[in-house]
């Protein structure tokens, strides 16, 4: 087998990732990867690429599932190291970044529905702007959706009818996993309004997906009590770039009430430190600009002079090793649960930091309305919630018990 800078060179096109090497090694180094990592990643590399000349196709044709099948070929070799999807992440981020991959999506099946299906994901890009993750969930619930009508290897969409939604819904929400419901109902729904603007049915059948049983104003907001979140902000270890930086992100979630995605989407050119404002990149593609409390802007200032790596990577927020990229928003939940065990608080979601900080406005003085402005929240409903934690205003509203003096 030939072979150029030790990577196997075979007849359907894989030369073209030899090219990409040194690339893919100067970017392991600007991630940060010590030498012995950067070694066992250029091992992966080779490998896929050994591999690709035994199944003989071009790097055009490597889809997920064919990465798949390459890391299951891998570990039954007897592999034990960069053998799972999130081990192989910087290669084909990398590989993907350049053009020399596919885009890892999820595959349409092959089937009758397959063009629709395609349709539909073009349609969530390109007119609803989803974001790519949701885009996957959506077209992978419709395929199964889609799956489920095919009779005698086809389907005929003019007897689709609505007990063949009901059925799906109660098919993929039965009793122990009906708490999914809220997440197939309306992805349902967008891909029959979908199928209807296409043509291929002529009955409005998204009103026959059933609504899920809920009451939104039902709960109370849970926010956590001044002193927690003061044992949370004091847990942080504020002499290291990881106590620094969790400090600050802290600080966004508990102070700002940003989501964790919105302290994830945080990159550099966000601050202006002359106006004392943060762009934050909020839900549905919003950017809007918030003031930038002292307290907040000397946290995060801190962090960038004396914790962030050098990188050009321009994510506010960075992981503390290889590679060094941006946080996810799991990560920021993880930052979040660890500052509960430190500090000895019962473990709470990141989520619970914004109800705090309401809670801390509505305390204050501020009325729902600014809440809402402060919170970036469109709907008024939203922010109504925390009408039933104000219980200054709610006391002048209390009736006196029967037979008691007031």
């Amino acid at each position: 087998m030939t072979k150029q800078n030790g990577v196997p060179i075979g007849a359907a096109g894989t030369t073209t990732l030899v090219d990409h090497l040194m690339g893919f090694r100067e970017e392991l180094a600007r991630s940060g990867y010590d030498p012995l990592r950067t070694g066992a990643h250029l091992e992966l590399f080779a490998d896929l690429c050994a591999w690709m000349v035994r199944e003989d196709f071009a790097p055009s044709k490597l889809t997920r599932d064919r990465v798949a099948a390459f890391l299951s070929d891998r570990r039954m070799r007897g592999h034990r190291d960069l053998v799972s999807i999130v081990g192989a992440a910087p290669l084909l981020d990398y590989l993907m970044g350049i053009g020399a991959i596919p885009a890892q999506v999820f595959a349409v099946p092959d089937g009758p529905g397959r063009p629709l299906l395609e349709g539909y994901r073009r349609y969530l890009v390109t007119e609803r702007g989803l974001a790519a993750c949701t885009v996957e969930r959506y077209v992978k619930l419709a395929s199964c959706f889609v799956a489920s009508l095919v009779r005698d290897g086809a389907i005929d969409w003019s007897r689709v009818s609505a007990r063949d939604v009901t059925s799906f819904v109660a098919l993929t929400s039965p009793g122990e996993r009906a708490r999914h419901a809220p997440d197939v109902v309306p992805v349902l729904r967008s891909f029959l309004r979908f199928a209807l603007l296409e043509g291929l049915i002529t009955l409005p059948l998204h009103r026959a997906v059933p609504p899920v049983a809920g009451w939104r104003m039902s709960p109370l907001p849970q926010g956590i009590a001044p002193d927690a979140l003061r044992g949370l902000l004091k847990s942080c270890d504020r002499r290291n770039a990881r106590g620094r930086r969790d400090y600050a992100i802290l600080l966004l979630l508990s102070r700002l009430g940003l989501r964790a995605g919105e302290v994830v989407a945080m990159v550099l050119d966000d601050l202006d430190w002359r106006a004392g404002e943060l762009t934050v990149h909020g839900k549905a593609r919003r950017d809007e600009a918030v003031p930038l409390p002292g307290d907040v802007g000397e946290a995060i200032a801190e962090y960038l002079h004396d914790g962030r790596p050098k990188t050009e990577n321009q994510r506010v927020f960075l992981r503390c090793y290889a590679p060094r990229r941006g946080l996810s928003v799991p990560a920021v939940s993880g930052i979040v649960y660890e500052a509960c065990e430190r500090a000895g608080v019962t473990r709470i979601s990141a989520h619970r930091l914004r109800h705090t900080a309401a809670s801390m406005m509505l305390a204050a003085g501020a009325s729902l309305p600014e809440i809402g402005e402060a919170l970036r929240q469109r709907s008024v409903t939203s922010t109504a919630i925390y009408a039933k934690v104000d219980r200054t205003r709610l006391a002048a509203l209390a009736r006196p018990w029967p037979g008691s003096e007031r």
